[in-house]
């Protein structure tokens, strides 16, 4: 735990339900077979995470054996140090690391088939470091697919796939080309992180590499993706009611929180999945493509959740972004949603929508760099490594 990633800095927390004391002492074993999303699946993806620290955590890791998850709603997704081999992968009884398991989830995760929506899903990856990827695209491209994995079904599909229904994890496929996501990365620029709460001092906690010349060639495939993480300092008073829904209010706070989120359309009404976690941008959090031994090299601990509407009702639910609070309202909800009586779950959002892209001239902070503007406190930043 570093105070200055999290004092004065966007981060979130995901809280379970107050988990009671099983009353059985049975244990889930892997070769027991749980939904993804179901609190039994948590707890077996949990503690084979925690076992990976091996003697460190064992304390903990049996002290939580005794406890009942069943309650959680959430898909567990960690990574540890380690060589994951797709072809030995068990995804019907446990999930893998890194990227593999993040596309084992989201193959089983529903999503409504939608013609009559004009635009393609959005995918936006809000993160605070991006490590080298390469000069080339292969390694996002890779992790973009896994990104884009879901269960797709047609509004009149008798079967609905939930944590509800034991069965084998569906193989994903968007068939459409309407339903491929576009996809955008938010980042924060100089000017935002030199007028944040702590300044320059932010700046700190937020990496990016511009020195190489592989990395200048990542920051030109990167850069169209790019949006900015504080919003507009243009006035508000002509905006609509819908678009003041869209103030998350934590702009001069510099993120530290990394989230990836699944909107169903580009107007960002409703989301499809949401992700909250400890990975960024990088290789050594998600590991990195298969090798030529079949292998996934993962090299960092990470730990995050997954999270989407079907795991809340068992009939139709919808999740939506909420704004400057965590409970969605009767103004968060379509009145389709709100005839129908959907059950309505609430994301509350780390940044505002809609999203403002970059500008051609517009570049992301680079901790490495020197900045001589002041920030608000009056320093300047004279580059990571001299200060």
């Amino acid at each position: 735990m570093i105070h200055r990633d999290w004092s004065n800095m966007t981060q979130a927390v995901w809280q379970s339900p107050l988990l009671p004391l099983s009353s059985s002492m049975a244990t889930s074993s892997t070769s027991d077979v749980h939904p993804i999303g179901s609190g039994e699946r948590f707890k077996v993806d949990f503690l084979r995470y925690l076992k990976a620290y091996g003697n460190r955590l064992s304390t903990l890791a049996a002290t939580l054996r005794d406890y009942d998850f069943s309650s959680i709603r959430a898909a567990f997704l960690g990574s540890a140090p380690s060589r994951q081999k797709p072809a030995a992968s068990r995804t019907l009884s446990e999930t893998s690391f890194g990227w593999l398991g993040l596309q084992e989830i989201l193959s089983t995760v529903p999503i409504e088939a939608r013609p009559d929506v004009p635009s393609a899903p959005h995918i936006v990856v809000q993160i605070s470091s991006i490590a080298t990827l390469g000069a080339t695209p292969t390694w996002l491209t890779c992790l973009q697919t896994a990104l884009a994995r879901s269960f797709v079904r047609t509004t009149s599909s008798s079967a609905k796939a939930n944590i509800f229904s034991k069965r084998e994890p569906a193989s994903t496929s968007l068939k459409k080309k309407d339903l491929e996501p576009m996809y955008n990365v938010i980042f924060p620029t100089p000017d935002e992180i030199r007028t944040s709460l702590d300044g320059y001092g932010s700046g700190a906690s937020i990496h990016i590499k511009l020195q190489s010349k592989q990395q200048i060639q990542q920051q030109e495939y990167l850069h169209p993706l790019f949006c900015h993480w504080k919003p507009s300092e243009a006035p508000a008073s002509k905006a609509t009611k819908t678009e003041r829904q869209g103030e998350a209010l934590r702009g001069p706070a510099a993120p530290h929180i990394k989230t990836y989120i699944r909107f169903s359309d580009q107007d960002h009404q409703t989301i499809d999945w949401a992700m909250v976690t400890s990975a960024n941008l990088s290789k050594q959090a998600w590991g990195d493509v298969v090798n030529k031994k079949d292998e996934i090299w993962i090299q960092s601990w990470e730990a995050g959740i997954v999270v989407w509407p079907a795991l809340f009702a068992k009939s139709d639910a919808v999740m939506v972004p909420v704004f400057a609070k965590d409970m969605p309202g009767s103004e968060d909800c379509s009145d389709a949603d709100a005839a129908t009586g959907k059950t309505v779950v609430g994301f509350r959002m780390p940044y505002d929508l809609p999203l403002r892209p970059y500008a051609p001239t517009d570049k992301p902070w680079c901790a490495t760099m020197q900045y001589l503007e002041p920030d608000w406190k009056g320093q300047v930043w004279p580059g990571y490594e001299k200060h």
